[in-house]
């Protein structure tokens, strides 16, 4: 399965007041997979989260560079820019946050290094097991729908959810699905 979405049109979000950030949707092997961290309960924000590696853009840097640095940083993994392989649509967070994905396609299967401070667990998930179908529910606190994937027999939620149903419906469907208007479980408003 070749993954390459450089010709993937996507939509910027201005960041009005907001911080950007960035994640690393990382896909290795022969056999796609995608790296899936559950996020380490030391952490200040969002411990034992699902989510993909990344974080807030250093000075000067874009979203590329900060996604490859966090991926080091996070699983011990180095990646260089010639390796991404397409920018999807960025997503703004009720955390105060507009996250750019930037998927990256490694040929090999390198050693994972998770940094224990950052990474309780990594899941290795095929790409074609994201054909899941998603689950979108109502709560009284938004008119958007709120996205879950369930993965790795858990149900992944926004933000990383609606990341990763876009990067399925790109490279698994060649399909163009805009995802910013997905909602965040109230337990990641926080």
């Amino acid at each position: 399965m070749d993954i390459d979405l450089r010709d993937f049109e996507r939509v910027a979000i201005p960041l009005d007041g907001r911080r950007a950030a960035a994640v690393a949707i990382v896909v290795s092997g022969a056999d796609p997979a995608i790296w899936l961290t559950r996020r380490a309960s030391g952490m200040r924000a969002h411990p034992g989260q699902f989510a993909l590696p990344g974080g807030r853009l250093d000075a000067g840097e874009d979203a590329v560079a900060a996604a490859l640095r966090e991926l080091a940083e996070e699983l011990g993994v180095t990646a260089s820019r010639d390796e991404c392989v397409g920018l999807l649509d960025d997503y703004p967070t009720r955390s105060g946050y507009v996250i750019t994905p930037v998927v990256v396609r490694l040929g090999g299967t390198p050693r994972l290094r998770p940094n224990p401070a950052e990474v309780a667990h990594v899941d290795v998930i095929p790409v074609r097991d994201l054909a899941v179908e998603p689950r979108f529910l109502t709560i009284p606190e938004s008119d958007r729908p709120v996205i879950q994937l369930p993965l790795v027999g858990h149900l992944v939620h926004a933000p990383t959810a609606a990341v990763l149903y876009q990067f399925r419906e790109a490279a698994l469907y060649g399909r163009t699905t805009r995802v910013a208007h997905l909602e965040q479980p109230v337990f990641a408003w926080r």
